[in-house]
């Protein structure tokens, strides 16, 4: 897909002019790095598995725990781990659908589900893993410093 272009315009003496030019992307296939020092870094498509998180980390591993990926996934069935995020809290914004987000907080599970325009915080440190009956599509905004995953 070719990406969009997208031209930002500011204010100043005698007019309107041309500050930064960039090209619009899908979240879905370019996700994003918010970093120290209010940066944001397109990041290389996403292949998914656990490679790419992995070379993220590399790239951006310095920010620590400000750091934050803000990705998009779309989801079919349920998920099969659990993960926790030990050092930020995540994001989880349904845009499509319907998906619910089981969190596990002192020993019991926790469901909340989400439709399109709803959010949900995982705090740092619960378990979560996620629902889904049919086709969903959300946003995460993740802390991902130190990320575990186990089995569901």
């Amino acid at each position: 897909m070719r990406p969009t272009t997208v031209r930002v315009y500011q204010a100043g003496p005698g007019g309107w002019y041309l500050t930064k030019v960039s090209h619009g992307r899908r979240l879905d296939d370019n996700p994003l790095h918010l970093g120290v020092g209010a940066t944001a870094v397109v990041q290389p498509q996403f292949g998914g598995g656990m490679q790419w998180y992995e070379a993220y980390g590399q790239r951006h591993g310095s920010d620590g725990a400000e750091g934050r990926l803000v990705s998009m996934h779309t989801f079919t069935a349920s998920w099969d781990t659990w993960e926790m995020h030990p050092e930020g809290s995540e994001v989880v914004l349904c845009t499509a659908g319907e998906l619910t987000i089981v969190q596990e907080i002192e020993g019991q599970e926790r469901r909340t589900t989400l439709r399109p325009g709803e959010y949900v915080v995982n705090d740092p440190g619960v378990w979560h893993t996620a629902d889904a009956d049919a086709e969903t599509t959300a946003v995460f905004i993740t802390s991902g410093v130190g990320t575990q995953h186990r089995p569901r």
